[in-house]
């Protein structure tokens, strides 16, 4: 007989939800996580507030290291980061949005497959300099752009960062998917090389790739479509003015 498995613990995973869903402290909300987990596995309350000391004093320096970028970031955009990348491709003719976000795609998932993972991001690199730029991209030929076609613009922004991380660090090995895997894999007695794996993660990142360029390509078609059809609707009207004054 197969002893049964405890599913409480994941009572944590629950709380965490909830506690966001409703907007709470999201302190307070993983504290409470940590300690109704602990309860669910039966660890003795002293054990439990243990491991949370534990992680506190290992992760303390975390938040320095998270707010350092974001500060350099900030005190760039002050002095018109934004403007001068919006600027610098809007004097690219050539330049759309879709090709714009093909080339980024191509680019974050390559330095991801090598390790570069923090290259991008949208902090550090989407909010302060893709996005700026796809949207000099979309007003250099069709102006000013309405706020729902520019939201779409920032979210297909954000996508193809994730795109590109997402496959692009599946196929470096050292990644700590790949490590799962493997010692998956070996607990059901199935040896396979960490490099193998990795290997086979090129044939999904190149799908996802081209998959990911048509949406952008298209993209492209839309954005057309949308901001002609809103330059043809004030002609139009123009248009039946002019006749309806003519009779």
């Amino acid at each position: 007989m197969e002893q049964a498995v405890n599913l409480w613990p994941l009572v944590g995973v629950g709380i965490i939800i909830l506690g966001f869903v409703l907007r709470f402290n999201p302190m307070m909300v993983v504290a409470l996580a940590a300690i109704a987990t602990g309860l669910a596995a039966s660890m003795p309350v002293t054990q439990i507030f243990t491991a949370i000391g534990t992680a506190f004093v290992k992760t303390r320096n975390l938040p320095l290291i998270i707010l350092l970028p974001l500060a350099v970031i900030g005190l760039l955009e002050r002095h018109g980061l934004r403007e001068h990348a919006q600027a610098w491709i809007s004097r690219i003719a050539s330049a759309t949005v879709g090709r714009l976000l093909i080339v980024y795609l191509g680019v974050r998932e390559l330095t991801a497959a090598v390790g570069l993972t923090s290259l991008g991001g949208h902090p550090q690199m989407v909010r302060p300099l893709l996005a700026p730029m796809a949207e000099g991209a979309a007003e250099a030929r069709f102006g000013k752009l309405p706020e729902p076609v520019r939201q779409r613009v920032l979210a297909f922004c954000a996508a193809t960062d994730n795109v590109g991380l997402f496959f692009g660090e599946d196929i470096f090995v050292a990644f700590g998917a790949i490590a799962l895997m493997h010692t998956f894999l070996l607990s059901s007695n199935i040896d396979v090389e960490p490099l193998h794996i990795a290997v086979w993660g090129i044939p999904t990142a190149v799908c996802a790739f081209l998959i990911h360029a048509v949406r952008l390509k298209r993209l492209d078609g839309w954005l057309a479509r949308e901001m002609g059809g809103r330059a043809a609707a004030p002609g139009a009207a123009g248009v039946a003015a002019n006749a309806k004054g003519g009779e």
